[in-house]
């Protein structure tokens, strides 16, 4: 190999370990997918403020219309957040549809994410989530399962945005 190509190879090669090092970097906007944007999705879009920099542009959104679960907004009130007047929108109800990263919390928004980002440069992620809406019981084994979901959503956010920030 020719010394010019020799250094320009290992300039490559330290590059991208040193990017690796440090993590992703921060996208400057993201979407958040779940079925119906009622639990999952607005969760993350909330959470993922803690870890994201300031003017990130985040929003989520559903395949199909939802209506707003109080369950959310009691588990988000244990951990100071609050939706306050919001309510779920579908992903044809976006004002914007561009977005660096989009990342889906249930199988029917991956394939919709995959679609919506096949003939772009959008990266999107999958992190399957549980649907809280499954479990049963009493009114505590109910909002333990939502409690799990949000914990679930913070740990994916904090592992991957933890160093982005």
């Amino acid at each position: 190999m020719r010394p010019a190509l020799a250094w320009l190879t290992l300039a490559l090669v330290e590059d991208h370990e040193e990017s690796d090092a440090d993590g992703p970097s921060a996208p400057s906007s993201v979407l958040f997918m779940c079925g119906m944007n009622a639990i999952r999705s607005p969760m993350a879009e909330l959470l993922s403020r803690r870890y994201l920099p300031p003017g990130t542009f985040v929003a989520s959104a559903g395949v199909r219309p939802g209506e707003r679960d109080p369950f959310v907004d009691a588990v988000l009130e244990e951990v100071g957040l609050d939706l306050g007047r919001r309510q779920p929108q579908t992903v044809d109800e976006l004002e914007d549809d561009y977005f660096d990263l989009v990342i889906s919390l249930a199988p029917e928004a991956h394939h919709r994410a995959l679609e919506m980002t096949r003939s772009s440069a959008i990266e999107a992620v999958y992190w399957p989530t549980p649907d809280p809406t499954v479990a049963t019981g009493t009114r505590d084994q109910i909002v333990a399962a939502y409690r799990s979901v949000r914990d679930h959503i913070e740990m994916m956010l904090r592992q991957r945005f933890s160093k982005t920030t």
